[in-house]
């Protein structure tokens, strides 16, 4: 299998076409997702994954706030950091490697200029598409500093070809 195959079987997140749809705004409504990745609607945890990922696929980011959008409705949701959470990854044997990230929702997807690792205020970022990002998991990240090499003031790592800066040395 060539890298192009391996890259585009790996991109396995269910994602609705919500740019194909223009509902109208409907309000705010009491879902939010908090800092670990964890969905609550008024206050409780919702515990199904499946109605997690149901929800996961029609949302959408616009600027700093969080939408989901269906064919008929948008409504806003509460975000406290990213919507979801790299909490493992695997290191393929292609040439070149290329690192595969998965979401707390199960979802697969190479690390590369398609979906690019990010710093937001040094703290490591993975860019789902569609302005959706997934905070790295503390873990992972220490992970990742295992293989990681130093540029110039930076931790970096390779994947599909590219480099990703992890963070400063000295952070």
């Amino acid at each position: 299998m060539d890298l192009s195959q391996l890259l585009n079987s790996l991109q396995q997140r269910r994602q609705a076409p919500t740019e194909l749809w223009q509902p109208n705004y409907c309000g705010e409504i009491p879902l939010r997702i908090d800092r670990n990745g964890d969905w609550y609607y008024q206050d409780s945890l919702i515990q199904r994954p499946e109605m997690v990922a149901l929800f996961a696929s029609v949302l959408v980011c616009d600027g700093t706030d969080h939408f989901l959008v269906t064919p008929h409705e948008k409504v806003k949701i509460q975000v406290e950091d990213a919507p979801l959470l790299i909490t493992q990854w695997q290191l393929s044997q292609q040439q070149p490697p290329i690192i595969v990230v998965q979401t707390n929702l199960a979802d697969q997807l190479p690390l590369c200029a398609d979906y690019p690792l990010l710093l937001k205020a040094d703290i490591p970022y993975v860019d789902l598409g569609k302005n959706i990002l997934a905070k790295v998991h503390r873990n992972v990240y220490y992970q990742w500093l295992e293989i990681a090499f130093v540029q110039g003031n930076n931790w970096v790592i390779e994947s599909a070809g590219c480099q990703f800066v992890l963070g400063p040395v000295d952070g």
